[in-house]
């Protein structure tokens, strides 16, 4: 068994923690630093397999000394050039090495410019044997972007078809039928064997009304969603803030921010709700607070709906907010880079009002000029206000302004595991509240295309595809690709609507887009 002081940085052990249900668990962590206060030694620990912001201090008491394991010795190894190389990684960055290693052709092809996804992809399903012989073709057919989505009243399942490049497909601008919502579409039926998802809970720190809409929550960690951490170094893989208060809140930090190295030695932080400045004391707060004439973020406010506010910043004219903001979001956002440089952006603040101000809620960044068509940079609810609600109406926000653009838009990637289930989450009621008001005229079959969905919502075409098969909908049936509303996603998907209280009231919105193109200078 191995003593206390021989416990460096490097080595990996169990670490006692408390789990969700308040039960003692054991998991493996590594330690990154180790201090002494008062003859008192802490280690900072960070859980492997576990998000950054479960990191923390912990005593001696804590760690299972039986089970260490000490870091490997660091060997010259030669170079080309016969010098000796770089000290050898973690486990950690090993494994990514290799993954990188994996993903080098497709990463690639990816450097420079984003390409387009193509107009067409194609699904692969395990057809019965019945299937086989399909007229036209393959029994794997791509699924068009502007393939039409019509409910099939013979099938079972309540379902939308969606016609096959073989078929004739109608025009997309043809206006969409209407599907009569009857009881006999959503009549309890037998399930298709290997079709039906098991509904999973969708609960996120951004939204607790996530938690029961009958709708898979698993976020997706491959490709551009994964952030790279390669060039991590020690410091900024530590939190160097104790906590915050703002405003009557005091908020405990999650990830690093490069807050003045003076400042995260103090127990506390304090900064100004309105203006987000910073300073070392209560004392130092209450003196700029008499000089503070702020009661609201900066700039325009484009809406107003109850106490719910948003206002409109430009990164340029208010610089100062805008930076202190972004120190802000840092300590939340673990992959976020902007700090300085705020002069390519547009920040939407939202806000709670009463009878002291505007409190900030949360807000989202844009780029002035987005060639990738993003409509989202950085989004971040703050902790006291998520599981509320208020992530959702972010990115609806987002959205309508996208609307008024007449654009359609995405956010930028990488997301944040949070990030990525309240985006999925918001996607999947969206198409779903459209599926499910389709109604039909004289008899005809509803029709509606996937480029009509993304003209109504201005969700990116990609990004309504990718849902609809992330969230198992797209079958072939008959020859042709049906999207098929299982029981469990209609129901799930109406408890889910019946919670979403908060909603964005387009006649509120106060908006004018700019064209940025035209102008010299941000």
């Amino acid at each position: 068994m191995a003593e206390v002081g021989e416990v460096i940085e490097g080595c990996r052990l169990p670490v006692l923690r408390r789990n969700q249900d308040n039960e003692d668990e054991w998991p493996l962590a590594e330690i990154l630093s180790v201090k002494d206060i008062s003859g008192r030694k802490l280690f900072y620990v960070h859980y492997i397999d576990f998000n950054k912001r479960l990191d923390e201090w912990v005593t001696h008491d804590r760690l299972d000394l039986k089970k260490i394991q000490f870091p490997k010795k660091e060997a010259k190894t030669p170079t080309k050039n016969g010098l000796p190389g770089s000290r050898p990684g973690s486990p950690e960055r090993e494994v990514r090495k290799t993954l990188d290693l994996s993903l080098q052709p497709a990463s690639a092809q990816a450097s420079g410019k984003t390409l387009p996804i193509p107009v067409q992809i194609t699904l692969r399903f395990n057809l019965p044997k019945e299937r086989e012989a399909i007229p036209g073709g393959e029994p794997d057919q791509p699924l068009s972007s502007s393939s039409c989505l019509q409910p099939n009243h013979r099938s079972t399942k309540r379902k939308v078809e969606v016609v096959s490049p073989a078929t004739p497909v109608p025009s997309e601008t043809a206006p969409a039928s209407v599907f009569p919502q009857n009881g006999s579409a959503r009549r309890a039926l037998a399930a298709q064997p290997g079709r039906k998802r098991k509904s999973n809970c969708l609960g996120t720190d951004e939204d607790s009304q996530d938690s029961s809409d009958g709708i898979p929550s698993a976020p997706r960690m491959t490709g551009s969603l994964v952030s790279d951490r390669s060039h991590d170094d020690i410091v900024t893989r530590m939190k160097n803030i104790e906590c915050i208060e703002l405003g009557r809140h005091r908020l405990k930090p999650w990830y690093f921010s490069p807050y003045p190295q003076e400042l995260t030695a103090l127990p506390v932080l304090y900064l100004c709700e309105f203006c987000l400045k910073y300073g070392k004391s209560l004392k130092c707060l209450q003196r700029h607070l008499t000089k503070c004439d702020l009661r609201h973020p900066p700039g325009n406010e484009i809406y107003r709906k109850g106490t719910i506010s948003f206002f409109e910043i430009d990164g340029r004219k208010n610089k100062s907010y805008s930076q202190n903001l972004c120190l802000l979001a840092k300590c939340f956002l673990d992959h976020k880079t902007l700090y300085y440089d705020t002069d390519p952006f547009l920040f939407y603040v939202m806000t709670e009002y009463d009878c002291k101000g505007f409190h900030i809620v949360g807000y989202f960044s844009k780029e002035k000029e987005s060639t990738e068509d993003y409509n989202v940079a950085c989004i971040l609810t703050l902790p006291p206000y998520q599981r509320r609600g208020y992530g959702k109406l972010l990115i609806e926000f987002s959205y309508e302004l996208s609307k008024v653009e007449g654009k359609t838009g995405t956010p930028e990637k990488p997301l944040s595991d949070l990030g990525l289930l309240s985006y999925r989450s918001y996607w999947s009621q969206t198409i779903l509240e459209i599926l499910m008001g389709l109604k039909s005229e004289s008899g005809e079959r509803p029709q509606i295309t996937i480029n009509e969905i993304s003209e109504i919502t201005s969700i990116k075409k990609e990004d309504v595809i990718s849902t609809l098969q992330y969230l198992n909908l797209i079958n072939y049936y008959k020859g042709q690709y049906i999207l098929t509303l299982s029981e469990d996603i209609v129901d799930g998907h109406e408890r889910a609507m019946l919670k979403r209280l908060l909603r964005i009231d387009s006649k509120c919105l106060h908006f004018t887009p700019k064209d940025w193109s035209k102008r010299g200078k941000w």
